[in-house]
């Protein structure tokens, strides 16, 4: 069987980290503050490209973040997440952004990263590939990307369905390079956990919903710490694929399924942005989320507690 992807990336990214998390792109929610404070306490900050309003606001954040990051003197990479689906109409004129500014890191989502992988190479730049099933992680690691994403059960927003255990397991069989588990990692034994499953760093979402830097309302977040894993639910009614969301947001709101939403279509999501202000995201580890704080406290905390895991682990 053919292996891709670099295991010196993998080490290279993780010496570099006080804590090997990637704070997850969210709609909506991410912001540059988030991104550059991510950074600061040493892991890396992701946002998405559609967050801002128009490709100009963009290019304005790409600016800022790269800016602060410089001057901060961690030398750690940032990431711009791209949705590279057919649907979004934004896709060349952000990525455009993206080489120009020289982003350390592309996350592609919803379709194959091959469209962009030459591109950010060229600059010297890193491709991560979320992927929700080993199809689509074989197919990624197939295209060149330097690391990908795994999208577990649990996984608040878009998710994927199967269980880590299995889904590490196979994709470790053809994939050497980094690899960034995602799915219900809300502490610091789930992440521990993550490492000795064999991924090198885990992306997490809920857990910093309720950071102070994020964009979430106050109401958001006092839904998230009222919440616990029972309060999750499945649907593709909202993104057109399947998505973990916070039920008292999909009851308040009265959407209601109608069952004709069966694959994604950017446009389609971008419309029902109303929808995604009252219908929140939230993944199965929102049991863990129990406060407000700044983002750097809230890493700061889950290192101890991975730390700790980590000298108290059965050897």
């Amino acid at each position: 069987m053919d292996r891709y992807g670099s295991s010196n990336l993998a080490s290279e990214l993780r010496e570099r980290l006080s804590v090997p998390v990637v704070v997850a792109p969210m709609f909506l929610v991410s912001t540059v503050d988030m991104v550059i404070e991510a950074n600061r306490a040493g892991a890396i900050g992701s946002i998405p490209a559609l967050n801002a309003r128009t490709t100009a606001i963009f290019a304005e954040w790409v600016q800022q973040i790269g800016a602060a990051t410089t001057a901060s003197g961690r030398d750690l990479p940032w990431a711009v997440n791209l949705i590279v689906h057919s649907t979004n109409t934004r896709l060349e004129a952000d990525l455009e952004v993206c080489i120009a500014a020289k982003v350390p890191a592309i996350i592609a989502s919803v379709g194959s990263p091959a469209i962009v992988i030459e591109r950010v190479r060229a600059y010297g730049g890193l491709v991560f590939s979320d992927a929700a099933s080993i199809k689509h992680a074989r197919r990624a690691a197939q295209a060149g990307v330097d690391g990908l994403i795994l999208l577990t059960a649990g996984a608040g927003g878009n998710t994927g369905w199967l269980n880590p255990f299995a889904f590490v397991a196979e994709v470790r069989k053809f994939f050497d390079g980094p690899i960034v588990l995602a799915g219900g990692i809300s502490n610091g034994r789930s992440l521990a956990a993550a490492r000795m499953l064999g991924a090198d760093m885990a992306a997490v979402g809920t857990s910093f919903i309720a950071a102070e830097e994020s964009a979430a309302s106050a109401d958001y977040r006092q839904m998230l710490v009222e919440s616990d894993g029972d309060d999750i639910i499945l649907t593709s009614e909202v993104t057109g694929i399947p998505s973990n969301m916070l039920r008292a947001s999909l009851e308040r709101s009265g959407f209601v399924s109608d069952g004709k939403h069966e694959k994604f279509d950017l446009a389609r999501e971008l419309e029902t942005v109303k929808a995604w202000r009252d219908v929140w995201a939230g993944g199965h580890g929102v049991g863990d989320v129990t406060r407000s704080a700044p983002i750097a406290h809230l890493l700061a905390e889950l290192g101890e507690q991975y730390r700790e895991a980590l000298r108290t682990s059965v050897s």
